[in-house]
């Protein structure tokens, strides 16, 4: 008897074991984690995206992948999530290249002055000519997606309704903005976003000049009653880059969720922000009865000659860096061209 039960005492620990490793080694249990860095406050769109991304790589990977995000610099900020994300400080970064003047040529060709009518278009042909040219600078990277903000336009104290208007007003703009707004005649201030509030209530800048989204999630319609709202000047352009060593380390199934999700991502993206402009606008308009100007084709064939030398300058500075600036170009102008068709709105 003594036996007998030292047996089944023997089998019950073994099954026991058993059925532990099992769970143990279940998708629910081996969860690869990575973190995810992003610099602006979590309300914004490039940290909405954010938290999609996660939701979808989690349930396509029925939970074998678990994803923490660092929204409002809490991790890495704009500036240092190239470095921060190559370092291993964060598997995972989204920054803007636009930041970096002179720096990701390629990329550069999406933010010149090109009209683009709306995010969608502007992300999706930045997806695809990153993809297509594979700028080395972004080599020592595993690039995840890639995304624009909408057209910038003008949120100011006065209507801007003419170039005459624009002559030494104090606008905010970054990047390739403020070198937009120099052309034009403005007086171009440059600062980070979170500072825009206190500077418009000091009166240091009358306006900025950015994509409209901000006019709800910054509250800058309580400053900037009036919008020039058809200019589209410039997209700043958005990267998600993971760590190389961390990308190579994924198991396959996984890499193929994520390089999947990398058009949807971009596309997502677009969609959600173009409509947050259109609800933004709205709620503007009610809440701080802000009014919107539309220039005549004439007036914005005026701007855009005036801004002529600022693609003729790329060209010469890109080809003198050894890369084909009037292709990148040439590429550029017929993917806005095919993706206008696609998403007209």
């Amino acid at each position: 008897m003594k036996k007998k039960g030292i047996a089944i005492t023997m089998i019950g620990f073994l099954i026991g074991f058993m059925v532990g490793m099992v769970f143990m080694t279940s998708p629910a249990r081996a969860q690869i984690k990575l973190t995810y860095a992003n610099f602006p406050p979590a309300p914004t769109f490039p940290c909405v995206q954010m938290e999609r991304w996660k939701t979808e790589v989690e349930k396509r990977t029925a939970g074998k992948v678990k994803v923490e995000t660092y929204p409002g610099g809490t991790l890495l900020h704009a500036k240092n999530m190239f470095d921060g994300v190559a370092a291993g400080t964060a598997d995972i970064g989204c920054t803007c290249p636009s930041y970096f003047p002179g720096m990701f040529p390629v990329v550069e060709a999406i933010d010149l002055p090109l009209g683009w009518p709306n995010a969608k278009v502007a992300s999706l042909a930045l997806l695809d000519i990153v993809n297509k040219y594979k700028p080395k600078e972004l080599e020592r990277f595993k690039v995840i997606t890639m995304f624009t903000c909408p057209p910038a336009n003008i949120m100011s104290m006065k209507p801007i309704l003419s170039l005459e208007d624009l002559k030494g007003y104090e606008l905010r703009a970054a990047g390739t903005g403020a070198k937009i707004l120099e052309l034009l005649g403005s007086a171009a201030i440059g600062m980070p976003m979170t500072d825009v509030p206190e500077a418009l209530q000091k009166g240091v800048v009358k306006g900025l000049v950015s994509s409209l989204e901000v006019m709800k999630d910054f509250k800058f319609a309580e400053w900037t009653r009036h919008v020039t709202s058809n200019v589209n000047l410039f997209v700043v352009s958005f990267a998600v880059v993971m760590n190389k060593a961390k990308w190579e380390a994924l198991p396959a199934d996984v890499k193929k969720v994520i390089d999947d999700l990398s058009r949807d991502q971009a596309i997502w993206t677009g969609r959600y922000v173009d409509n947050h402009v259109k609800e933004a606008m709205e709620w503007s308009k009610k809440t701080y009865n802000v009014q919107v100007y539309e220039l005549s084709p004439k007036e914005i064939a005026r701007w855009y000659s005036v801004l002529k030398p600022m693609t003729d300058k790329y060209v010469k500075d890109v080809e003198a860096k050894g890369l084909p600036a009037k292709a990148i170009l040439e590429d550029v102008t017929k993917l806005k061209e095919k993706y206008s068709k696609e998403y007209p709105d």
